[in-house]
Protein backbone atom coordinates (compact mmCIF):
# COMPACT_ATOMS: atom_id res chain seq x y z
CA UNK A 1 0.00 0.00 0.00
CA UNK A 2 1.22 3.44 -0.61
CA UNK A 3 0.21 7.14 0.28
CA UNK A 4 -2.68 7.87 -2.05
CA UNK A 5 -2.14 11.09 -3.42
CA UNK A 6 -2.12 11.30 -6.86
CA UNK A 7 -1.64 14.84 -8.83
CA UNK A 8 -4.14 13.59 -11.05
CA UNK A 9 -6.66 13.01 -8.44
CA UNK A 10 -7.83 16.65 -6.95
CA UNK A 11 -9.82 14.97 -4.14
CA UNK A 12 -7.54 12.37 -3.05
CA UNK A 13 -4.60 14.49 -2.71
CA UNK A 14 -6.97 17.16 -1.24
CA UNK A 15 -8.02 14.24 1.71
CA UNK A 16 -4.10 12.88 2.04
CA UNK A 17 -2.94 16.46 2.67
CA UNK A 18 -6.02 16.57 5.26
CA UNK A 19 -4.70 13.54 6.94
CA UNK A 20 -0.87 14.23 6.65
CA UNK A 21 -1.94 18.11 8.77
CA UNK A 22 -3.35 15.58 11.64
CA UNK A 23 -7.04 16.00 13.49
CA UNK A 24 -9.57 14.26 15.16
CA UNK A 25 -10.61 10.59 13.95
CA UNK A 26 -13.80 8.27 14.43
CA UNK A 27 -12.20 5.24 14.90
CA UNK A 28 -14.15 2.20 13.85
CA UNK A 29 -13.80 -1.72 13.46
CA UNK A 30 -14.01 -3.87 10.66
CA UNK A 31 -13.69 -7.63 11.56
CA UNK A 32 -9.95 -7.31 13.86
CA UNK A 33 -9.06 -4.18 12.07
CA UNK A 34 -9.50 -0.27 13.77
CA UNK A 35 -9.89 1.96 10.84
CA UNK A 36 -10.43 5.75 10.65
CA UNK A 37 -12.20 9.11 9.17
CA UNK A 38 -12.48 12.44 10.14
CA UNK A 39 -14.89 13.34 12.55
CA UNK A 40 -15.41 16.60 10.55
CA UNK A 41 -17.78 14.23 8.11
CA UNK A 42 -19.78 12.47 10.75
CA UNK A 43 -23.02 13.60 11.28
CA UNK A 44 -24.33 10.90 13.81
CA UNK A 45 -23.93 7.07 15.05
CA UNK A 46 -27.21 5.40 14.63
CA UNK A 47 -28.02 1.94 15.60
CA UNK A 48 -28.28 -0.75 12.54
CA UNK A 49 -31.59 -1.45 11.09
CA UNK A 50 -32.59 -3.37 7.72
CA UNK A 51 -32.38 -0.99 4.65
CA UNK A 52 -35.27 -1.24 2.24
CA UNK A 53 -32.82 -2.88 -0.77
CA UNK A 54 -32.73 -1.05 -4.02
CA UNK A 55 -33.12 -3.71 -7.57
CA UNK A 56 -30.23 -2.91 -9.41
CA UNK A 57 -27.58 -2.10 -6.35
CA UNK A 58 -24.11 -2.96 -6.27
CA UNK A 59 -23.85 -5.87 -3.40
CA UNK A 60 -21.91 -2.93 -1.05
CA UNK A 61 -24.89 -0.82 -1.09
CA UNK A 62 -27.52 -2.45 1.58
CA UNK A 63 -30.29 0.06 0.39
CA UNK A 64 -32.21 3.32 1.40
CA UNK A 65 -33.05 4.18 5.07
CA UNK A 66 -35.46 7.30 5.79
CA UNK A 67 -33.37 9.92 7.98
CA UNK A 68 -36.14 12.20 9.08
CA UNK A 69 -37.32 12.86 5.99
CA UNK A 70 -34.26 12.48 3.97
CA UNK A 71 -33.49 8.86 2.04
CA UNK A 72 -29.83 8.30 2.43
CA UNK A 73 -28.01 5.23 0.87
CA UNK A 74 -26.38 2.84 3.36
CA UNK A 75 -23.33 1.31 2.44
CA UNK A 76 -21.45 -1.55 3.89
CA UNK A 77 -17.76 -0.92 4.50
CA UNK A 78 -16.81 -4.75 4.54
CA UNK A 79 -18.39 -5.77 1.18
CA UNK A 80 -16.90 -1.79 -0.18
CA UNK A 81 -13.44 -2.96 1.18
CA UNK A 82 -13.70 -6.69 0.07
CA UNK A 83 -13.56 -7.87 3.80
CA UNK A 84 -14.86 -10.49 4.86
CA UNK A 85 -18.94 -10.32 5.48
CA UNK A 86 -19.72 -10.09 8.97
CA UNK A 87 -23.58 -11.22 10.84
CA UNK A 88 -25.23 -7.82 11.90
CA UNK A 89 -25.85 -8.05 15.82
CA UNK A 90 -26.46 -5.52 18.79
CA UNK A 91 -23.03 -3.49 18.07
CA UNK A 92 -23.30 -3.14 14.24
CA UNK A 93 -23.70 0.91 13.99
CA UNK A 94 -24.35 3.17 10.96
CA UNK A 95 -21.96 6.07 10.55
CA UNK A 96 -24.04 8.87 9.30
CA UNK A 97 -21.64 10.90 6.82
CA UNK A 98 -21.35 14.14 5.39
CA UNK A 99 -19.78 13.34 1.91
CA UNK A 100 -19.53 16.14 -0.39
CA UNK A 101 -23.44 17.16 -0.94
CA UNK A 102 -24.51 13.28 0.01
CA UNK A 103 -25.51 11.94 3.34
CA UNK A 104 -24.25 8.32 2.96
CA UNK A 105 -24.96 5.89 5.76
CA UNK A 106 -21.93 3.59 6.98
CA UNK A 107 -22.34 -0.01 8.01
CA UNK A 108 -19.62 -0.71 10.62
CA UNK A 109 -18.83 -3.64 13.30
CA UNK A 110 -18.32 -1.01 16.09
CA UNK A 111 -17.79 2.67 17.07
CA UNK A 112 -14.50 2.64 19.18
CA UNK A 113 -13.44 6.35 20.25
CA UNK A 114 -12.46 9.59 18.81
CA UNK A 115 -8.81 9.80 18.46
CA UNK A 116 -6.41 12.95 18.22
CA UNK A 117 -3.89 12.05 15.63
CA UNK A 118 -0.92 14.85 15.02
CA UNK A 119 0.80 15.11 12.18
CA UNK A 120 4.05 12.93 13.36
CA UNK A 121 1.69 9.89 14.59
CA UNK A 122 0.38 9.66 11.28
CA UNK A 123 2.80 7.59 8.61
CA UNK A 124 2.16 6.72 4.94
CA UNK A 125 0.78 2.93 3.98
CA UNK A 126 3.82 0.77 3.32
CA UNK A 127 3.82 -0.36 0.31
CA UNK A 128 3.24 -3.73 -1.07
CA UNK A 129 1.89 -5.71 -3.87
CA UNK A 130 0.30 -3.98 -7.02
CA UNK A 131 -3.12 -6.59 -6.22
CA UNK A 132 -3.75 -4.81 -2.90
CA UNK A 133 -6.35 -2.24 -3.61
CA UNK A 134 -4.60 0.82 -1.58
CA UNK A 135 -6.79 3.79 -3.47
CA UNK A 136 -8.85 4.62 -0.45
CA UNK A 137 -6.16 4.23 2.40
CA UNK A 138 -4.48 7.12 3.19
CA UNK A 139 -2.22 6.82 6.09
CA UNK A 140 -1.89 5.06 9.25
CA UNK A 141 -2.27 6.47 12.72
CA UNK A 142 -0.67 4.95 15.75
CA UNK A 143 -1.69 5.92 19.13
CA UNK A 144 0.02 3.68 22.00
CA UNK A 145 -0.50 0.27 20.91
CA UNK A 146 -3.10 0.39 18.59
CA UNK A 147 -2.97 1.22 14.78
CA UNK A 148 -5.68 2.80 12.89
CA UNK A 149 -6.26 2.17 8.87
CA UNK A 150 -7.11 6.17 8.22
CA UNK A 151 -9.56 5.67 5.05
CA UNK A 152 -10.54 8.60 2.49
CA UNK A 153 -14.48 8.18 2.99
CA UNK A 154 -15.48 10.59 0.44
CA UNK A 155 -13.33 8.59 -2.37
CA UNK A 156 -15.04 5.15 -0.81
CA UNK A 157 -18.67 6.45 -0.68
CA UNK A 158 -18.52 9.38 -2.59
CA UNK A 159 -20.36 10.15 -5.76
CA UNK A 160 -18.55 8.40 -8.12
CA UNK A 161 -19.02 5.15 -5.94
CA UNK A 162 -22.84 5.63 -5.35
CA UNK A 163 -22.97 6.24 -9.47
CA UNK A 164 -26.06 8.00 -10.46
CA UNK A 165 -28.19 8.78 -6.90
CA UNK A 166 -28.64 11.86 -7.26
CA UNK A 167 -27.77 14.28 -3.97
CA UNK A 168 -29.79 13.62 -0.82
CA UNK A 169 -31.56 17.08 -0.45
CA UNK A 170 -34.66 15.55 -1.59
CA UNK A 171 -37.77 14.52 -0.13
CA UNK A 172 -38.17 10.92 0.36
CA UNK A 173 -41.00 10.31 -3.13
CA UNK A 174 -38.58 11.86 -4.88
CA UNK A 175 -35.21 11.35 -3.67
CA UNK A 176 -37.03 7.67 -4.25
CA UNK A 177 -38.29 8.41 -7.27
CA UNK A 178 -35.10 9.63 -8.85
CA UNK A 179 -32.33 7.00 -7.05
CA UNK A 180 -31.05 5.31 -9.97
CA UNK A 181 -33.29 7.67 -13.13
CA UNK A 182 -31.27 8.11 -16.17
Amino acid sequence: MALSSSPTDPNNATAANAVSKGGEFLSFRLGDEEYGIGILQVQEIRSYEPPTRLAGAPDFIKGVVDLRGIIIPIVDLRLRLHCASAEYNHSTVVIVLNVGQYTVGAVVDAVSDVVELTAEMIRPAPQLSSSVDDQFILGLGSVNDRMLILVDIEGLVGSETLGRMRPTHMRPAAAAAAAFAD
